[in-house]
């Protein structure tokens, strides 16, 4: 059973709503700032599980984090889609022309950046966290600084929000999973999406070789990203995202393309967050 959990960020990130939302049951966080850290504490059994943002539907992938779930051999055992809404907030009884800087997370900024705009006089800061940075102004009463955070942050730690939602596209969606060190134990009925990573030779349909194999064997392919092999030059690891309504086909195409001998890998099975 998990019971503790490591997200990046402090209570009040967008990684503290999903540990809120995706389990049964309460979990206690641990807050860390960086994903390597977010990593550490689960390889060092500090935690049940972890929570890590993979790809967002504005920006794209967040390819470290590929890496990290690559290199330390975690399984993933969900996950979950979150409607991420940025607010402007600040200490109270302040507008947004006394705000004279906004820190927040890269992501962040980047996209709500068309807001902005209207505000020339605002200098924007990259920082860690998007609740970091409002625990922050509240534990040393910042005037003229704001955040870029949830309303769960605002809450927490008790700021005015000075606008909602500020986000340039209004349907902005992370999606996040659930890592362990081992593979948890679901029951064959309730997977209908997995996870995985195979390397490709460079020669002409070796990619399509494989892609071919998984429609033939009626999967859904929803997601495909290239990391290149640090020890090889030009040659990539691809990681691929797939669907199927039973899993006796996935377990068919598996079979058929470890034959082929494509080093392929399982990152997890699942279930998919979206049927």
């Amino acid at each position: 059973m998990i019971k503790t959990v490591a997200i990046q960020g402090v209570k009040g990130s967008f990684h503290h709503i999903v540990s809120q939302q995706f389990f049964d049951e309460p979990v206690d966080a641990i807050e860390c700032l960086t994903f390597d850290r977010v990593v550490d504490s689960l390889i060092t059994k500090e935690c049940d599980a972890a929570i890590m943002a993979l790809e967002n539907s504005i920006v794209g992938s967040i390819i470290p984090n590929y890496a990290l779930i690559d290199k330390y051999e975690l399984h993933i055992v969900g996950e979950h889609y979150l409607d991420i809404q940025h607010n402007l907030m600040a200490l109270p009884d302040q507008s947004i022309e006394d705000i004279e800087e906004v820190y927040s997370h890269p992501m962040a900024l980047l996209q709500c950046k068309e807001f902005f705009k209207q505000y020339p006089h605002i200098k924007l800061v990259e920082d860690k966290d998007t609740a970091e940075v409002a625990q922050r102004i509240q534990e040393k009463k910042l005037k003229g600084v704001g955040a870029i955070a949830s309303t769960l942050a605002a809450d927490i730690f008790e700021l005015d929000i000075l606008a909602a939602s500020i986000q340039t596209i209004k349907h902005n969606e992370t999606r996040f999973v659930i890592v362990k060190r081992i593979n948890s134990e679901v029951s064959e009925n309730d997977i209908n999406k997995a996870s995985v990573k195979f390397e490709s030779d460079h020669k002409r349909g070796s990619l399509a070789a494989i892609l071919n194999v998984m429609s033939d064997c009626k999967l859904n392919l929803t997601k495909i990203q290239s990391l290149p092999i640090v020890e090889t030059p030009w040659k990539y690891a691809f990681f691929v995202d797939v669907t199927f309504e039973k899993y006796t086909d996935f377990k068919k195409s598996k079979a058929i393309i470890d034959i082929m001998g494509e080093g392929f890998k399982v990152l997890g099975e699942y279930k998919n967050a979206k049927l």
